[in-house]
């Protein structure tokens, strides 16, 4: 029999336009005193288009070369003697893969508390269609912020689950007694199949309390493999005993969790709605508000002073008013949303102008998963264009500390990349949010979707 051709060592996206961010010059500024720049919000980046080659190492997985015409790319591969496929993408846009700075992978249901009556291995098994429906939609780098561990990451990297985006995991969100990450009922002293609240449970968290156990729950995360750690500084709409406006853990656990994740390299995402909430996540050193619906100008500041992200989860709280209980959230949780969505998109245009660095979010559960992309829209209202693209693309990166390696389209870089058709993403970023405006996925130099 004939032997198979031999897999691509090059893959060339040919005949269109990258994607790119273009920073304000610095004259923007001219003849403003220099204590007026200091009250300034920091420059936003300009996403623009040029007519440009990517060229893929297939093999590393890498972007080899950036090149400006045919003539360019050839020279490139002169000389190299390795079999290379050429795609004409005629006149599309090549942008990054986009990025979610918060999801819950193993969310099946929209009621958290089912996972502590589900088994694992049915849990890990429902998560399967969650990830393969978010790379379909151009979702290549995702941070989970409760619920995945180190064997659904792992069974990611070895390709075991063969359609799926990368996968950033805390595993267990940390949260006092009673709240936002405890399940248990009012009359409860233990959830379902576990004698514990602590880390053996199948919940997205953990009950610690205080300054010694968060520690302990910290390291036992972190020797778990988690990329960051999460915890819960406010009450909550899915947790079944805590208002959303509690204030969660002391000043002295949050810090302990800060410093214990800091010792780990480790950043802290803190899921907080109220200013208070925020204040006092953000003079702990944490690295990322996750909602923040009800922050105030204060806040905002406090989290600017801080180098500290925004990442809004607006489109969560308009799908859980639609069908959150259709979903299988509790009806009187579902009340708990009350004006989040306008809450929330006040915040961001708020933060926005502030030049506070916000990271894309969805946070959806169960069957909501698929209008991951639909936040977009949201973000819109609040946000120009190009801000929404930062906010899908370098921004997350940034909160990853991987500005490097995803996010961008840069030589070096992992070519996790979206071949869009449809019109211009830079005026029109709601072209993302249909899939079928995705000619091609590619995730680490590999084409794994293909709608051409």
């Amino acid at each position: 029999m004939p032997s198979p051709p031999p897999s691509p060592a090059y893959l060339v996206l040919h005949g269109g336009s990258i994607l790119h961010f273009l920073s304000l010059p610095e004259s923007v500024q001219a003849g403003v005193s220099p204590s007026s720049q200091l009250r300034q919000p920091a420059p936003r980046p300009r996403a623009s288009l040029r007519a440009a080659d990517v060229v893929v190492d297939a093999v590393s997985g890498r972007i080899a070369a950036i090149c400006n015409n045919s003539a360019e790319t050839e020279a490139f591969l002169e000389g190299l003697h390795t079999h290379t496929t050429f795609i004409n993408i005629r006149d599309r846009i090549v942008m990054p893969g986009m990025l979610d700075a918060h999801v819950h992978v193993t969310a099946s249901s929209a009621d958290l508390r089912a996972a502590a009556s589900t088994l694992p291995s049915l849990m890990t098994a429902r998560a399967v269609p969650i990830l393969q429906g978010m790379i379909r939609r151009g979702f290549t780098t995702v941070r989970d912020c409760g619920g995945a561990d180190a064997g659904l990451a792992a069974a990611i990297e070895e390709g075991t689950i063969e359609l799926a985006p990368r996968l950033l995991f805390c595993g267990k969100a940390l949260s006092p007694t009673g709240g936002h990450g405890d399940f248990r009922g009012a009359g409860e002293p233990f959830l379902p199949l576990c004698r514990c609240c602590q880390g053996g449970n199948s919940t997205i968290g953990r009950v610690a309390d205080g300054v010694d156990a968060v520690r302990e729950a910290v390291r036992d995360e972190v020797r778990k493999g988690a990329a960051h750690i999460k915890v819960m500084a406010s009450g909550g709409v899915s947790s079944p005993t805590d208002r959303i406006t509690n204030l969660q853990y002391s000043e002295d656990e949050l810090r302990a969790i800060v410093d214990e994740a800091a010792m780990a390299g480790l950043g802290v995402a803190a899921h907080a709605y109220t200013s208070e909430a925020i204040r006092r996540a953000v003079k702990a050193g944490v690295r990322s508000i996750e909602h923040g619906n009800l922050a105030d100008e204060e806040a905002i500041a406090d989290m600017l002073a801080a180098h500290a992200f925004l990442v809004p989860t607006i489109i969560t709280y308009e799908r859980l008013r639609e069908e959150g209980e259709q979903a299988g959230m509790p009806r009187e949780l579902v009340h708990k949303v009350g004006d989040l969505v306008e809450r929330g998109v006040d915040v961001l245009r708020m933060a926005e102008e502030k030049g506070l660095p916000i990271a894309y979010g969805s946070d959806l559960l169960g069957a909501m998963h698929p209008y991951q992309a639909a936040g977009i829209a949201l973000h819109l209202q609040a946000q120009s264009p190009s801000a929404v693209l930062a906010a899908l693309t370098i921004g997350p990166a940034r909160l990853f500390d991987l500005e490097d390696e995803i996010g961008v389209i840069k030589r070096g870089a992992i070519a996790d990349l979206l071949v869009v058709a449809g019109g211009d993403v830079t005026s029109d970023p709601t072209i993302l949010m249909n899939e079928e405006n995705l000619v091609y996925v590619v995730k680490s130099g590999r084409i794994v979707i293909d709608r051409s």
